[in-house]
Protein backbone atom coordinates (compact mmCIF):
# COMPACT_ATOMS: atom_id res chain seq x y z
CA UNK A 1 0.00 0.00 0.00
CA UNK A 2 2.80 2.43 0.88
CA UNK A 3 4.54 1.82 -2.44
CA UNK A 4 1.27 2.29 -4.29
CA UNK A 5 0.55 5.70 -2.81
CA UNK A 6 4.13 6.86 -3.44
CA UNK A 7 3.91 5.50 -7.00
CA UNK A 8 0.75 7.55 -7.54
CA UNK A 9 2.70 10.66 -6.53
CA UNK A 10 5.45 9.91 -9.05
CA UNK A 11 7.97 8.15 -6.81
CA UNK A 12 9.41 4.97 -8.29
CA UNK A 13 9.83 1.72 -6.34
CA UNK A 14 13.58 2.10 -6.85
CA UNK A 15 13.57 5.36 -4.88
CA UNK A 16 11.19 4.03 -2.21
CA UNK A 17 13.33 0.95 -1.60
CA UNK A 18 16.57 2.95 -1.52
CA UNK A 19 15.14 5.35 1.05
CA UNK A 20 13.58 2.67 3.25
CA UNK A 21 16.95 0.95 3.65
CA UNK A 22 18.42 4.22 4.91
CA UNK A 23 15.53 4.82 7.28
CA UNK A 24 16.03 1.43 8.94
CA UNK A 25 19.28 2.77 10.40
CA UNK A 26 17.84 6.03 11.75
CA UNK A 27 15.46 4.78 14.44
CA UNK A 28 17.76 5.63 17.34
CA UNK A 29 18.36 9.17 16.02
CA UNK A 30 14.64 9.70 15.66
CA UNK A 31 14.06 8.59 19.26
CA UNK A 32 16.59 11.19 20.42
CA UNK A 33 14.68 13.94 18.60
CA UNK A 34 11.43 12.77 20.18
CA UNK A 35 12.95 12.99 23.67
CA UNK A 36 14.08 16.57 23.06
CA UNK A 37 10.62 17.43 21.72
CA UNK A 38 8.99 15.95 24.81
CA UNK A 39 11.17 18.07 27.11
CA UNK A 40 10.53 21.24 25.13
CA UNK A 41 6.81 20.51 24.92
CA UNK A 42 6.66 20.38 28.71
CA UNK A 43 8.67 23.62 28.91
CA UNK A 44 6.16 25.43 26.69
CA UNK A 45 3.13 24.02 28.52
CA UNK A 46 4.63 24.99 31.88
CA UNK A 47 5.19 28.58 30.69
CA UNK A 48 1.61 28.82 29.43
CA UNK A 49 0.24 27.45 32.69
CA UNK A 50 2.37 29.82 34.76
CA UNK A 51 0.97 32.77 32.80
CA UNK A 52 -2.59 31.40 33.16
CA UNK A 53 -3.29 31.47 29.44
CA UNK A 54 -7.03 31.55 28.76
CA UNK A 55 -9.29 31.98 25.76
CA UNK A 56 -9.63 35.66 26.66
CA UNK A 57 -6.04 36.03 25.48
CA UNK A 58 -7.08 35.13 21.92
CA UNK A 59 -9.32 38.19 21.50
CA UNK A 60 -8.48 40.63 18.72
CA UNK A 61 -7.46 44.24 19.22
CA UNK A 62 -7.45 47.07 16.70
CA UNK A 63 -6.15 50.58 16.32
CA UNK A 64 -3.53 51.45 18.91
CA UNK A 65 -3.85 48.07 20.58
CA UNK A 66 -3.83 49.51 24.09
CA UNK A 67 -4.35 47.00 26.91
CA UNK A 68 -3.93 43.97 24.65
CA UNK A 69 -3.88 41.31 27.37
CA UNK A 70 -3.22 38.48 24.91
CA UNK A 71 -0.20 40.22 23.39
CA UNK A 72 1.31 41.06 26.78
CA UNK A 73 0.73 37.55 28.14
CA UNK A 74 2.24 35.93 25.05
CA UNK A 75 5.37 38.00 25.55
CA UNK A 76 5.53 36.82 29.15
CA UNK A 77 5.23 33.23 27.93
CA UNK A 78 8.11 33.73 25.48
CA UNK A 79 10.23 35.29 28.23
CA UNK A 80 9.63 32.20 30.39
CA UNK A 81 10.34 29.75 27.57
CA UNK A 82 13.59 31.51 26.65
CA UNK A 83 14.50 32.29 30.26
CA UNK A 84 14.81 36.06 29.80
CA UNK A 85 13.61 39.15 31.65
CA UNK A 86 11.34 40.34 28.84
CA UNK A 87 10.23 39.70 25.28
CA UNK A 88 8.87 41.51 22.24
CA UNK A 89 6.66 39.20 20.14
CA UNK A 90 4.81 41.10 17.44
CA UNK A 91 3.18 40.73 14.04
CA UNK A 92 4.65 44.17 13.32
CA UNK A 93 8.05 42.44 13.19
CA UNK A 94 7.53 41.33 9.62
CA UNK A 95 10.37 38.79 9.37
CA UNK A 96 13.52 37.56 11.04
CA UNK A 97 15.69 40.14 9.27
CA UNK A 98 13.39 42.91 10.51
CA UNK A 99 13.57 41.58 14.08
CA UNK A 100 17.39 41.52 13.87
CA UNK A 101 17.46 45.03 12.39
CA UNK A 102 15.28 46.34 15.22
CA UNK A 103 17.39 44.60 17.87
CA UNK A 104 20.60 46.04 16.41
CA UNK A 105 19.50 49.56 15.57
CA UNK A 106 17.76 50.05 18.92
CA UNK A 107 20.77 49.06 21.00
CA UNK A 108 23.53 50.75 18.99
CA UNK A 109 24.24 54.47 18.77
CA UNK A 110 26.39 56.61 16.44
CA UNK A 111 30.04 55.92 17.16
CA UNK A 112 29.40 52.39 18.42
CA UNK A 113 30.86 49.31 16.76
CA UNK A 114 29.04 46.11 15.91
CA UNK A 115 31.31 43.05 16.02
CA UNK A 116 30.21 39.76 14.45
CA UNK A 117 32.24 36.87 15.91
CA UNK A 118 30.76 34.14 13.71
CA UNK A 119 31.98 35.54 10.41
CA UNK A 120 29.90 37.25 7.76
CA UNK A 121 26.22 37.33 8.66
CA UNK A 122 23.35 36.09 6.52
CA UNK A 123 22.99 37.85 3.17
CA UNK A 124 19.92 39.93 4.05
CA UNK A 125 21.75 41.54 6.98
CA UNK A 126 24.51 42.91 4.76
CA UNK A 127 22.39 45.91 3.75
CA UNK A 128 21.07 46.35 7.29
CA UNK A 129 24.65 46.69 8.54
CA UNK A 130 26.00 48.53 5.50
CA UNK A 131 28.42 45.86 4.29
CA UNK A 132 26.56 46.46 1.03
CA UNK A 133 25.49 50.08 0.80
CA UNK A 134 21.79 50.65 1.36
CA UNK A 135 19.61 53.51 2.48
CA UNK A 136 19.01 53.54 6.22
CA UNK A 137 21.81 51.11 7.06
CA UNK A 138 23.61 51.18 10.40
CA UNK A 139 26.63 52.50 8.52
CA UNK A 140 24.65 55.59 7.46
CA UNK A 141 23.88 56.24 11.12
CA UNK A 142 27.52 56.12 12.14
CA UNK A 143 27.70 52.56 13.44
CA UNK A 144 30.90 50.81 12.36
CA UNK A 145 31.25 47.11 11.70
CA UNK A 146 33.93 44.51 12.16
CA UNK A 147 33.95 40.73 12.07
CA UNK A 148 36.02 37.81 13.27
CA UNK A 149 35.75 34.70 11.14
CA UNK A 150 35.36 31.26 12.62
CA UNK A 151 38.42 29.04 12.62
CA UNK A 152 38.85 26.37 9.96
CA UNK A 153 37.26 23.77 12.24
CA UNK A 154 34.18 25.96 12.70
CA UNK A 155 34.98 27.02 16.26
CA UNK A 156 35.24 30.55 17.63
CA UNK A 157 38.56 32.36 17.23
CA UNK A 158 38.93 33.56 20.82
CA UNK A 159 42.30 35.19 20.26
CA UNK A 160 40.90 37.04 17.25
CA UNK A 161 37.85 38.10 19.26
CA UNK A 162 39.98 39.41 22.12
CA UNK A 163 42.11 41.44 19.71
CA UNK A 164 39.06 42.83 17.87
CA UNK A 165 37.21 44.12 20.93
CA UNK A 166 38.02 47.79 21.54
CA UNK A 167 36.61 50.84 23.33
CA UNK A 168 34.04 51.39 20.55
CA UNK A 169 32.71 47.83 20.55
CA UNK A 170 29.18 47.87 21.93
CA UNK A 171 27.38 44.80 20.61
CA UNK A 172 28.59 41.30 19.79
CA UNK A 173 26.56 39.41 17.17
CA UNK A 174 26.52 35.62 16.84
CA UNK A 175 24.69 33.75 14.09
CA UNK A 176 23.73 30.31 15.33
CA UNK A 177 22.80 28.81 11.97
CA UNK A 178 24.89 28.65 8.83
CA UNK A 179 22.96 30.90 6.43
CA UNK A 180 24.21 30.46 2.87
CA UNK A 181 27.53 29.03 4.05
CA UNK A 182 28.46 25.39 4.31
CA UNK A 183 29.86 25.68 7.81
CA UNK A 184 28.71 23.81 10.87
CA UNK A 185 25.92 25.22 12.98
CA UNK A 186 27.02 26.48 16.38
CA UNK A 187 25.78 24.52 19.38
CA UNK A 188 24.27 26.24 22.38
CA UNK A 189 27.17 24.97 24.49
CA UNK A 190 29.70 26.60 22.13
CA UNK A 191 27.73 29.84 22.12
CA UNK A 192 27.46 29.80 25.90
CA UNK A 193 31.21 29.28 26.24
CA UNK A 194 32.07 32.21 23.97
CA UNK A 195 29.52 34.46 25.72
CA UNK A 196 31.31 33.75 29.01
CA UNK A 197 34.60 34.57 27.30
CA UNK A 198 33.30 37.86 25.85
CA UNK A 199 31.80 38.93 29.17
CA UNK A 200 35.11 38.21 30.91
CA UNK A 201 36.71 40.81 28.63
CA UNK A 202 33.95 43.39 29.11
CA UNK A 203 30.78 42.51 31.04
CA UNK A 204 29.00 45.57 29.61
CA UNK A 205 29.10 44.23 26.05
CA UNK A 206 25.68 43.32 24.65
CA UNK A 207 25.59 39.84 23.10
CA UNK A 208 22.88 39.21 20.51
CA UNK A 209 22.29 35.76 19.04
CA UNK A 210 20.50 35.27 15.73
CA UNK A 211 18.55 32.23 16.88
CA UNK A 212 16.76 31.53 13.58
CA UNK A 213 16.30 27.83 12.77
CA UNK A 214 17.69 26.76 16.15
CA UNK A 215 14.76 27.12 18.53
CA UNK A 216 13.73 23.85 20.26
CA UNK A 217 16.41 21.81 18.49
CA UNK A 218 18.12 21.41 21.86
CA UNK A 219 16.65 21.51 25.36
CA UNK A 220 18.59 24.73 26.01
CA UNK A 221 18.76 28.13 24.31
CA UNK A 222 21.58 30.74 24.12
CA UNK A 223 19.64 32.94 26.53
CA UNK A 224 20.11 30.26 29.20
CA UNK A 225 23.83 31.06 29.01
CA UNK A 226 23.92 34.82 29.20
CA UNK A 227 22.88 36.08 25.76
CA UNK A 228 21.41 39.56 26.23
CA UNK A 229 19.12 39.05 23.24
CA UNK A 230 17.95 36.06 21.21
CA UNK A 231 16.15 36.96 18.01
CA UNK A 232 14.11 35.02 15.48
CA UNK A 233 11.15 34.71 13.15
CA UNK A 234 7.71 33.34 13.97
CA UNK A 235 7.39 31.78 10.50
CA UNK A 236 10.33 29.58 11.39
CA UNK A 237 10.60 27.21 14.37
CA UNK A 238 8.67 28.94 17.18
CA UNK A 239 5.58 29.68 15.09
CA UNK A 240 4.94 25.96 14.62
CA UNK A 241 3.60 26.55 11.10
CA UNK A 242 0.53 28.39 12.39
CA UNK A 243 1.92 31.89 12.93
CA UNK A 244 1.02 33.86 9.78
CA UNK A 245 3.65 36.57 10.39
CA UNK A 246 5.86 37.95 13.12
CA UNK A 247 9.17 37.94 14.90
CA UNK A 248 10.47 37.84 18.44
CA UNK A 249 13.22 39.42 20.51
CA UNK A 250 13.78 37.97 23.98
CA UNK A 251 16.29 39.49 26.34
CA UNK A 252 17.09 41.87 29.17
CA UNK A 253 14.59 44.52 30.21
CA UNK A 254 16.81 47.29 28.87
CA UNK A 255 17.43 45.68 25.48
CA UNK A 256 13.74 44.89 24.99
CA UNK A 257 12.64 48.38 26.05
CA UNK A 258 15.05 49.86 23.52
CA UNK A 259 13.77 47.50 20.82
CA UNK A 260 10.15 48.38 21.56
CA UNK A 261 10.87 52.09 21.25
CA UNK A 262 12.52 51.50 17.88
CA UNK A 263 9.76 49.20 16.63
CA UNK A 264 6.97 51.67 17.45
CA UNK A 265 8.10 55.10 18.61
CA UNK A 266 9.89 56.67 21.59
CA UNK A 267 7.48 57.16 24.46
CA UNK A 268 5.05 54.46 23.30
CA UNK A 269 7.13 51.29 23.03
CA UNK A 270 5.36 48.07 24.00
CA UNK A 271 2.11 49.81 24.93
CA UNK A 272 0.88 49.90 21.33
CA UNK A 273 0.56 47.37 18.54
CA UNK A 274 -2.75 45.72 17.71
CA UNK A 275 -2.82 41.95 17.15
CA UNK A 276 -5.78 41.98 14.75
CA UNK A 277 -7.07 38.51 15.66
CA UNK A 278 -3.95 36.39 15.14
CA UNK A 279 -3.11 35.79 18.81
CA UNK A 280 -4.58 32.30 18.91
CA UNK A 281 -2.37 31.23 15.99
CA UNK A 282 0.71 32.60 17.76
CA UNK A 283 -0.12 30.76 20.99
CA UNK A 284 -1.09 27.52 19.29
CA UNK A 285 1.91 27.66 16.96
CA UNK A 286 4.26 27.97 19.93
CA UNK A 287 2.46 25.06 21.58
CA UNK A 288 3.04 22.86 18.52
CA UNK A 289 6.56 24.08 17.79
CA UNK A 290 8.56 21.41 19.67
CA UNK A 291 6.82 18.58 17.80
CA UNK A 292 7.05 20.35 14.46
CA UNK A 293 10.77 20.99 14.97
CA UNK A 294 11.28 17.30 15.79
CA UNK A 295 9.69 16.33 12.46
CA UNK A 296 11.88 18.83 10.62
CA UNK A 297 14.99 17.38 12.27
CA UNK A 298 14.03 13.89 11.16
CA UNK A 299 13.70 15.17 7.61
CA UNK A 300 17.09 16.89 7.81
CA UNK A 301 18.88 13.78 9.06
CA UNK A 302 17.12 11.64 6.47
CA UNK A 303 18.24 14.04 3.72
CA UNK A 304 21.82 14.03 5.03
CA UNK A 305 22.01 10.24 4.98
CA UNK A 306 20.38 9.89 1.55
CA UNK A 307 22.69 12.36 -0.19
CA UNK A 308 25.79 11.37 1.73
CA UNK A 309 25.32 7.80 0.54
CA UNK A 310 25.14 9.12 -3.01
CA UNK A 311 28.54 10.80 -2.62
CA UNK A 312 27.55 14.43 -2.10
CA UNK A 313 29.03 16.61 0.62
CA UNK A 314 26.38 17.30 3.25
CA UNK A 315 26.58 19.72 6.19
CA UNK A 316 26.01 18.50 8.85
CA UNK A 317 26.93 14.97 7.85
CA UNK A 318 24.65 12.03 8.47
CA UNK A 319 25.87 11.24 11.98
CA UNK A 320 26.74 14.65 13.50
CA UNK A 321 24.75 16.17 16.35
CA UNK A 322 22.09 18.64 15.27
CA UNK A 323 21.86 22.27 16.36
CA UNK A 324 19.44 23.67 13.76
CA UNK A 325 16.93 22.34 11.22
CA UNK A 326 18.88 23.30 8.08
CA UNK A 327 20.51 20.65 5.92
CA UNK A 328 22.99 21.73 3.26
CA UNK A 329 23.73 19.52 0.26
CA UNK A 330 26.50 20.58 -2.13
CA UNK A 331 25.69 19.54 -5.70
CA UNK A 332 28.60 21.24 -7.45
CA UNK A 333 26.46 22.11 -10.47
CA UNK A 334 23.50 24.45 -11.01
CA UNK A 335 21.55 21.56 -12.57
CA UNK A 336 21.75 19.52 -9.38
CA UNK A 337 20.58 22.41 -7.22
CA UNK A 338 17.72 23.24 -9.58
CA UNK A 339 16.46 19.66 -9.87
CA UNK A 340 16.58 19.23 -6.09
CA UNK A 341 14.43 22.33 -5.62
CA UNK A 342 12.02 21.16 -8.30
CA UNK A 343 11.52 17.98 -6.29
CA UNK A 344 10.79 19.85 -3.06
CA UNK A 345 8.25 22.04 -4.89
CA UNK A 346 6.59 19.02 -6.52
CA UNK A 347 6.05 17.47 -3.08
CA UNK A 348 4.21 20.51 -1.70
CA UNK A 349 0.51 20.61 -0.77
CA UNK A 350 0.34 24.16 -2.17
CA UNK A 351 1.59 25.15 -5.64
CA UNK A 352 2.95 21.67 -6.40
CA UNK A 353 2.31 22.37 -10.09
CA UNK A 354 4.69 25.35 -10.11
CA UNK A 355 8.27 24.99 -11.37
CA UNK A 356 10.78 27.07 -9.35
CA UNK A 357 13.24 29.19 -11.33
CA UNK A 358 16.31 31.15 -10.18
CA UNK A 359 15.70 34.90 -9.92
CA UNK A 360 17.31 38.11 -8.66
CA UNK A 361 15.76 38.14 -5.20
CA UNK A 362 16.03 41.42 -3.20
CA UNK A 363 18.75 41.36 -0.56
CA UNK A 364 20.98 38.76 -2.26
CA UNK A 365 24.09 39.16 -4.41
CA UNK A 366 23.32 36.25 -6.78
CA UNK A 367 20.26 34.68 -8.35
CA UNK A 368 18.46 32.48 -5.85
CA UNK A 369 16.17 29.52 -6.45
CA UNK A 370 13.49 28.91 -3.85
CA UNK A 371 11.08 26.01 -3.52
CA UNK A 372 8.26 26.41 -1.03
CA UNK A 373 4.68 25.32 -1.45
CA UNK A 374 3.68 26.76 1.90
CA UNK A 375 0.44 27.72 3.63
CA UNK A 376 2.24 30.84 4.90
CA UNK A 377 4.29 32.72 2.33
CA UNK A 378 8.00 32.33 3.03
CA UNK A 379 7.46 30.04 6.00
CA UNK A 380 10.66 28.02 6.26
CA UNK A 381 9.42 25.78 9.06
CA UNK A 382 7.27 24.38 6.28
CA UNK A 383 8.97 22.12 3.73
CA UNK A 384 11.24 24.35 1.69
CA UNK A 385 14.60 24.51 -0.02
CA UNK A 386 16.63 27.30 -1.52
CA UNK A 387 20.12 28.25 -2.54
CA UNK A 388 22.11 30.84 -4.48
CA UNK A 389 23.21 30.00 -8.01
CA UNK A 390 26.92 30.17 -7.23
CA UNK A 391 29.63 27.79 -6.05
CA UNK A 392 29.35 25.28 -4.47
CA UNK A 393 25.71 25.17 -5.72
CA UNK A 394 24.42 24.05 -2.35
CA UNK A 395 20.78 23.46 -1.57
CA UNK A 396 19.63 24.46 1.90
CA UNK A 397 16.74 22.20 2.90
CA UNK A 398 14.61 22.81 5.97
CA UNK A 399 11.24 22.30 7.52
CA UNK A 400 8.27 20.05 7.11
CA UNK A 401 5.26 20.51 9.36
CA UNK A 402 5.16 16.72 9.61
CA UNK A 403 7.93 14.16 9.28
CA UNK A 404 6.00 12.37 6.56
CA UNK A 405 5.87 15.47 4.40
CA UNK A 406 9.61 16.02 4.86
CA UNK A 407 10.18 12.40 3.86
CA UNK A 408 8.12 12.85 0.69
CA UNK A 409 10.05 15.99 -0.21
CA UNK A 410 13.42 14.24 -0.02
CA UNK A 411 12.15 11.26 -1.98
CA UNK A 412 10.72 13.55 -4.66
CA UNK A 413 13.99 15.50 -4.88
CA UNK A 414 15.85 12.25 -5.35
CA UNK A 415 13.39 11.18 -8.04
CA UNK A 416 13.96 14.43 -9.97
CA UNK A 417 17.73 13.98 -9.82
CA UNK A 418 17.39 10.36 -10.92
CA UNK A 419 15.15 11.33 -13.84
CA UNK A 420 17.69 13.96 -14.93
CA UNK A 421 20.53 11.37 -14.83
CA UNK A 422 22.35 13.40 -12.17
CA UNK A 423 22.40 10.46 -9.73
CA UNK A 424 22.29 6.69 -10.00
CA UNK A 425 21.03 4.43 -7.23
CA UNK A 426 22.93 1.33 -8.25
Amino acid sequence: MINDIYNSLGISNEVVDFCEKILNNLKNRFEEFDKVAEYNQMKVIKAMQQEKVSDVHFAATTGYGYNDLGRDTLENVYARVFNTEAALVRPQLVCGTHALAVALSSNLRPGDELLSISGKPYDTLEEVIGIRDSKGSLKEYGVSYNQVDLLSDGSFDKEGIKNAINEKTKLIAIQRSKGYATRKTLSVAEIGDVIKFVKSINPKLIVMVDNCYGEFVETIEPSDFGADMVVGSLIKNPGGGLAPIGGYICGTNECIENAAYRLTTPGLGKEVGATLGISQSLYQGLFLAPTVVSGALKGAVFAANVYEKLGFKVVPNGSESRHDIIQAVEFGTPEGLIEFCKGIQAAAPVDSFVTPEPWAMPGYDADVIMAAGAFVQGSSIELSADGPLKEPYAAYFQGGLTWYHAKLGIMMSLQKLLNADIVKLS
